[in-house]
Parts: structure tokens; C-alpha cells; sequence
């Protein structure tokens, strides 16, 4: 699958590739639009993200109290392993500017990006 045609990605793989983002987050604790605006980068769809959410909660990956989710997955994306760049014509996955550089976050349910510099920091909780 092309990495930068996540649309192609089936309803099952886009969980996956959710439920494996959340456990990658470094942030312990983030208000809910936080977490939904990063789950966003992987699909559109509120049934989709529903269905991240309940499994990520399902496997210990997360906890919902009120607006607030606390994360316990491993913590981090290697960024010196995990993270490849490409040369090319892009657009964001979050914030949607013409990029040159993609940065794409390889899991093992599938890569996630292209992203610019900073949003691949603010995507995996590295910046905020």
C-alpha cells in the first residue's frame, strides 16, 4: 500500500493502526479533543474513531474519565528507527500544508504520515 494513500486502508487496519498509535503516545494523560485531533491523522470517520477508542480501552491501552484519557502503552516512537523520511510532494496528514519532506511513522499495523517536522512531534507527543 502506498503510505500516502491511507484511504485505500480497510476499516480493521485503520483500527489497528489507531489502537497502535495510542499506545506510541508519550503523553500519560490528554483531554479528549487532544487525543481525538491526533486519532484524526489515521481516519475521519466518528464510527472509526469510536471503535479506536473502545478497543485501545479493551486492551489496557487507555483509560476514558470524563474528557480526560490516560495512556499506558510503551510510551514513545523510536524516531531513529520508526520514523522515515521521503523527498516528494506531500500534504500534511494533520494540519494539510504542502510539505517537501515526509515524515512517516512506520508501526507494525501500517505507516502513518506524511507529516511535516513538527506536526510528526506534535502527532506522536513529543511537542505539544
Amino acid at each position: 500500500m502506498a503510505p500516502d494513500d491511507a484511504r485505500t486502508r480497510s476499516r480493521a487496519e485503520k483500527v489497528a493502526l489507531g489502537v497502535e498509535l495510542l499506545e506510541h503516545l508519550e503523553d500519560e494523560e490528554l483531554p479528549l479533543p487532544d487525543l481525538l485531533d491526533r486519532l484524526e491523522t489515521v481516519t475521519q470517520s466518528p464510527a472509526v474513531t469510536r471503535e479506536v477508542l473502545e478497543e485501545a480501552e479493551r486492551r489496557g491501552v487507555i483509560e476514558r474519565e470524563d474528557a480526560v484519557v490516560r495512556v499506558h502503552g510503551s510510551g514513545f516512537v523510536r524516531f531513529d528507527s520508526q520514523v522515515v523520511t521521503r523527498e516528494g510532494e506531500f500534504s500534511c496528514r494533520r494540519c494539510g500544508a504542502g510539505i517537501t519532506t515526509g515524515h512517516f511513522v512506520r508501526f507494525d499495523a501500517g505507516e502513518l504520515g506524511p507529516f511535516g517536522s513538527s506536526c510528526i512531534r506534535k502527532v506522536t507527543g513529543r511537542e505539544t
